[in-house]
């Protein structure tokens, strides 16, 4: 049996244009909601490895997988560094690039108008 979820107005379409992101508190969570690629993904603050205000680090890209020597960049703006322990998450999905299994715990995102609501 699914549990009903409710939404939560969090943030204006125009926030996020200009800022690339919010964080805002949501029945007492924290919530970090970016704008990445054109898309809204909504992350609970709260780093997996040791409970780091992880929506507070730097968005940024990463090295992919290339050839010895060769240090190709790409995904960037997609990719949320922790800013304690630099641990690196890809925004459009939570998982961690290099733990299997290991991911930020994330909520549903709705717009309607200027509105962006998190479901809770």
């Amino acid at each position: 049996m699914s549990k009903v979820k409710s939404r939560y107005a969090a943030a204006s379409v125009q926030e996020l244009a200009e800022k690339g992101r919010k964080i805002v508190e949501v029945k007492g969570i924290e919530i970090g909601i970016f704008l990445v690629n054109g898309s809204y993904y909504a992350w609970r603050n709260m780093c997996p490895h040791a409970a780091a205000p992880v929506c507070e680090g730097v968005v940024c890209g990463t090295r992919l997988p290339s050839l010895v020597y060769e240090y190709e960049y790409g995904r960037d703006q997609e990719i949320l560094r922790c800013p304690w322990h630099g641990w690196e998450f890809g925004l459009t999905d939570g998982k961690h690039l290099v733990e299997g299994g290991v991911q930020l715990r994330g909520y549903e995102v709705e717009i309607e108008g200027n509105e962006i609501y998190v479901l809770i």
